[in-house]
């Protein structure tokens, strides 16, 4: 375990030192949460209009995925483990690259890594072959805004690993239980 451990802060010192002030100021929004409400908005809309009435089941089970992985993260995984964030960790002050702030003390899960993968996976095993541009889409959204915590200096790269594993699990048992209210009540689709 102690070997893992350390080649996570030894990844995290490699990707974390890859850094200029232009992709300072980049990772910085990427990692906003509030930055993506119009990316957010544009997806609801479209689902919307190109989904009608299923959207409705589509949107509500992927919050099922997205609010169970943050709470899972944050509220269990975090408290659980606490593993310090590496920007808390006095071993790595020397080394690390902090562009906006830490955030709270415990970085084990990446919650944004968890719920960016409940949203992509989710999205990735409903929708058809033919919509693969936007998944594609989807997952790069999903790993740099992950990369971006660990540039940012407040995740390791095994915090966003995990999160991203508990995400897309979530996401998997979401869209089960969408195809199975599907199959349930086909009225939703029409």
């Amino acid at each position: 375990m102690e070997e893992l451990a350390q080649l996570d802060q030894e990844a995290f010192v490699y990707l974390n030192g890859m850094h200029s002030p232009f992709w300072d100021g980049v990772m910085v929004l990427v990692s906003n949460k509030f930055f993506w409400i119009p990316f957010y908005l544009a997806l609801v809309i479209y689902l919307v209009w190109r989904y009608h009435r299923q959207s409705f089941l589509m949107i509500a089970m992927a919050l099922v995925a997205i609010g169970l992985a943050d709470f899972v993260a944050s509220g269990v995984f975090k408290p659980y483990f606490a593993r310090l964030r590496p920007c808390h960790d006095p071993e790595l002050s020397a080394v690390i690259n902090i562009v906006k702030g830490c955030g709270g003390r415990f970085g084990f899960m990446s919650s944004h890594a968890a719920t960016g993968f409940a949203l992509a996976v989710f999205f990735n095993l409903i929708l058809s072959d033919r919509y693969l541009i936007f998944k594609v889409v989807l997952v790069t959204w999903a790993v740099v805004v992950s990369y971006s915590r660990i540039y940012l200096g407040v995740h390791y790269p095994g915090d966003t690993l995990a999160g991203a594993l508990l995400g897309s699990f979530l996401a998997y048992c979401s869209s089960i239980g969408y195809t199975r209210l599907l199959n349930k009540y086909p009225s939703l689709v029409r």
